[in-house]
């Protein structure tokens, strides 16, 4: 009679704490990247898309990007003027601290005008999420949905849309309100947006400061003042 899996016993002395060991391996990578590059750059991503963050990687694969874990940064670069791993490093740090959302760290030998350049015009459209904010009104028209097969009314229909067959085609009974200008879209409203092929989210990175290991200089790259706001937010794996 075969063993049940469920007598399998583990030994917990086997298990490693991958957790420390990776939190020290970013550290240490950090670091060296610090030694190892001119220039660190702080960047926030608005509406990420890892498709086009991957286009990023592509073309700038002689430079390194680091994401997530901002409190094992701001440890790996200095909190402080007594524990910063180089001068003036405490100040992206503080950076690190206070910024929200999709946060990234930038070593490369570009100069502050080359990627400047490249970020400024690297934005692209994409399908709002659900969360996204609205950024114009949508109102469907009443009338047929020639562009929709029979099959999809049931879906359309469960969406919220006032919808039927007419003569086999996908009819609009009433004109119809997906968002208004500003709207916290629902899954339902970012679904229909989609169906319908109307782009709301615009992925763009912001460059926020920039360090020169030659020098220790530090300077505030993104112009008005940032709010100053603590970052809450769970910690994500980083990114290479």
């Amino acid at each position: 009679m075969p063993k049940s899996k469920r007598d399998k016993k583990i030994s917990l002395t086997k298990t490693a704490k991958k957790g420390l060991e990776s939190k020290q391996k970013l550290i240490e990578e950090l670091r060296k990247c610090v030694d190892t590059y001119r220039n660190l750059f702080i960047f926030s991503v608005a509406n990420m898309r890892n498709n086009k963050l991957k286009d990023i990687r592509t073309a700038w694969k002689h430079s390194r990007f680091f994401f997530g874990k901002n409190k094992v940064m701001v440890v790996a670069l200095g909190k402080g003027e007594t524990d910063e791993y180089k001068d003036n490093l405490h100040k992206v740090g503080e950076i690190l601290v206070y910024l929200r959302g999709e946060v990234g760290v930038l070593f490369t030998n570009k100069t502050k005008d080359e990627v400047q350049e490249y970020f400024s015009h690297f934005k692209e459209m994409d399908y709002a999420r659900a969360g996204n904010q609205a950024q114009m009104g949508i109102t469907l028209d009443e009338g047929p949905l020639e562009q929709f097969p029979h099959s999809m009314e049931p879906q359309l229909r469960q969406l919220g849309l006032p919808t039927a067959l007419k003569k086999g085609v996908v009819t609009l009974l009433k004109d119809y309100e997906v968002c208004k200008d500003g709207d916290v879209l629902t899954p339902e409203q970012a679904r229909i947006l989609k169906l319908f092929g109307i782009e709301m989210a615009e992925f763009k990175v912001q460059i926020k400061c920039m360090w020169n290991s030659e020098t220790g200089e530090f300077e505030n790259c993104a112009g008005e003042e940032e709010p100053m706001q603590d970052n809450d937010e769970e910690d994500d794996d980083d990114a290479e």
